[in-house]
């Protein structure tokens, strides 16, 4: 059975192009609706129909909507199991690779708003990753496990981390650690990042002109 092609919604230099990379990565086909975001097309219909969030990435697939980045490379990854991109269910590094995916978005990324607003966080009882240090140490604890974040085996995981820790990196919002760098490295040097990489700096050039 001929599995039906995804609707990919993508801006260059967003978030979004971590997905484009996964799907560079699983080698598949799909449909891409591009937004320019120097225009606001994100905030505005025809895309708040799909997104009421304004967010990218988000795909469209068999009747179903996927947003939030965590949600989407989950989707994506298990929708071509053929691929290998994602521990089966069943399989032992299932559990820790749902447990990065979600450490992402719940614990990373709230931390990071923080720590580049300079603003302080709630008592640890109730913030969503306790303090920075704490969250930033067992993410580098991770990756020191490596040479990926589930250990010899690449994943969807390496997607989302990889092109996470280069921007983030890149504007000087997490400290360029030799691990860190090493890492962003290696995921970076991979021929599917670097094809979605060249990819989208054509499109954001054609946007630009």
């Amino acid at each position: 059975m001929t599995t039906p092609r995804v609707t990919f919604y993508h801006a260059p230099n967003s978030r979004s192009g971590g997905t484009r990379a996964l799907l560079e990565e699983l080698g598949v086909e799909y449909d891409m609706h591009v937004l320019n975001f120097k225009h606001n097309e994100q905030r505005q219909p025809p895309y708040t129909d799909v997104n009421p969030m304004g967010k990218v990435p988000a795909i469209w697939h068999n009747g179903a909507l996927v947003t939030e980045q965590p949600a989407v490379y989950l989707y994506l990854a298990d929708l071509y199991p053929e691929k290998g991109l994602a521990p089966a269910i069943g399989d032992p590094l299932r559990g820790p690779y749902l447990r990065w995916m979600v450490f992402y978005g719940s614990s990373f990324e709230p931390a990071l708003v923080d720590r580049a607003m300079k603003r302080e966080p709630v008592q640890p009882s109730t913030c969503p990753y306790g303090d920075w240090d704490t969250m930033f140490n067992t993410l580098v604890a991770q990756l020191e496990r490596g040479p990926y974040m589930l250990g010899e085996r690449f994943s969807a995981l390496d997607v989302l981390w990889g092109s996470a820790l280069r921007w983030t990196t890149l504007f000087k919002l997490v400290p360029e650690l030799p691990v860190i760098t090493t890492y962003v490295e290696r995921i970076a040097s991979r021929p599917a990042m670097q094809r979605a990489a060249a990819l989208d700096a054509e499109l954001a050039a054609a946007q630009a002109a």
